[in-house]
């Protein structure tokens, strides 16, 4: 594993080794040491995956404190163009967002920092996203951004989007606790 800094704050792109023969591969996503000797968030409560049709976008999600969580996203089929937005009201990069391909041809993961909203757009069919948050779901401190009102150019005509994300408020209207 090799960690790249990313220019927002904590937010990390992790290089996976895959390792091939007659068999077909094997990718390790996870490593406890790894992660805690770089200090990133080891203690993951949760694991969970989506599937997706081409087109789709979730997002932009986070939870509030303190249900708060770090995540960590990666993509076992298919491909996205996964969306992080700084939501940290002291972050010197609040406001801004970054995005990244992630797919099966180059294994990679996104480690993604408390104080960050998280978004995708599904590239290919049957594409399948795991996640690994350090809290657990709770309905109570759910939150989102609309997916069109900070900036992020999703380069797509018709996005296939669920009725509660649609109903997110704008970027500019959001209350941000972090």
């Amino acid at each position: 594993m090799i960690i790249e800094n990313t220019f927002i704050h904590g937010l990390k792109v992790i290089h996976l080794q895959e390792f091939t023969d007659l068999r077909g591969s094997f990718i390790k996503v996870f490593n406890e040491d790894f992660f805690a000797r770089n200090e990133l968030e080891t203690n993951f409560r949760e694991s969970y995956y989506s599937i997706s049709a081409k087109n789709v976008i979730r997002g932009m999600h986070f939870q509030t404190p303190p249900k708060e969580h770090a995540k960590i996203v990666y993509v076992n089929q298919g491909s996205i163009l996964d969306v992080i937005l700084d939501i940290r009201k002291d972050s010197p990069t609040f406001g801004r967002h970054y995005n990244i391909i992630l797919n099966t041809t180059k294994p990679l993961l996104v480690f993604i920092p408390v104080g960050c909203a998280h978004g995708f757009l599904s590239l290919k069919d049957n594409t399948m996203v795991t996640y690994l948050q350090s809290s657990c779901y709770d309905s109570t401190y759910d939150k989102g951004i609309k997916y069109d009102s900070f900036g992020m150019e999703w380069e797509i005509e018709k996005p296939i989007l669920s009725e509660r994300d649609l109903q997110f408020p704008v970027f500019a209207e959001t209350i941000f606790n972090f």
